[in-house]
């Protein structure tokens, strides 16, 4: 049996939580999450008492030798939540893993929330071959990394946060073969979710007049065969 459990928390409908992950928050010894504020709402919506500590991108390099110590000395089990989705996408998990593996200490990943597989098949694009480029970088090589990335003939996933929607579509606009179309999946399993198709000037004329929220799943189409 497992000492460490990667655990999927709902992106936003607290429904899609599941019974095992319920069960297995109960019977671990601690929790690990991002932001314990944010989980603890979680924990009392479903009665789990199991104690919680923090583990993020700022303290995660300071306690995870400390993590795997404990485990290694008492033989406890933990379980390991970030805010929303699955632990090690685009949130704080591998460096944990990482060392976990590194330690022969047994982990297991349950299946469960994640935005990247509804939005990218609610897209309507190719799921056969896909990449996944996670959030870009806010400046330094933001550009070359772009570039790479739309050159890419596979279908393209990335994740956007709503203040920098509007310049990354500016972006594509600028750079992405203009009949090359754009799937924005927002606010996923929420009340005002919203799943829009368009190219990017399309997109960037939708969003500029309005208020976006919530964190922002983009799907780009595979390169048409004549433009490869």
């Amino acid at each position: 049996m497992a000492n460490i459990f990667i655990i999927p928390t709902p992106i936003g409908n607290l429904g899609d939580f599941t019974f095992r992950s319920k069960d297995v928050l109960e019977k671990v010894d601690k929790i690990f999450a991002e932001d314990t504020r944010t989980t603890k709402k979680l924990l009392s919506h479903y009665s789990i008492k199991t104690p919680i500590f923090s583990y993020h991108q700022h303290n995660e390099h300071h306690v995870v030798d400390i993590i795997i110590s404990e485990i290694i000395e008492k033989d406890i089990k933990i379980a390991l939540v970030s805010d929303a989705g699955t632990p090690g996408i685009s949130d704080p998990g591998f460096l944990l893993i990482n060392k976990a593996k590194q330690n022969k200490i047994p982990v297991s990943c349950l299946p469960g929330a994640t935005s990247l597989i509804p939005a990218l098949v609610q897209s309507g694009f190719p799921t056969d071959e896909f990449s996944f480029y996670g959030f870009l970088p806010h400046k330094k090589g933001r550009k070359g990394k772009l570039l790479k990335i739309i050159n890419n003939p596979h279908t393209l996933v990335l994740f956007e946060s709503p203040h920098r929607l509007l310049k990354l579509l500016s972006e594509l606009k600028e750079n992405l073969h203009e009949t090359r179309r754009i799937n924005i999946s927002r606010e996923i399993s929420k009340i005002h979710e919203e799943n829009i198709n368009g190219t990017a000037e399309e997109l960037l004329l939708h969003f500029q007049n309005k208020k976006v929220k919530g964190e922002i799943v983009l799907v780009i189409d595979k390169l048409p065969k004549k433009i490869k």
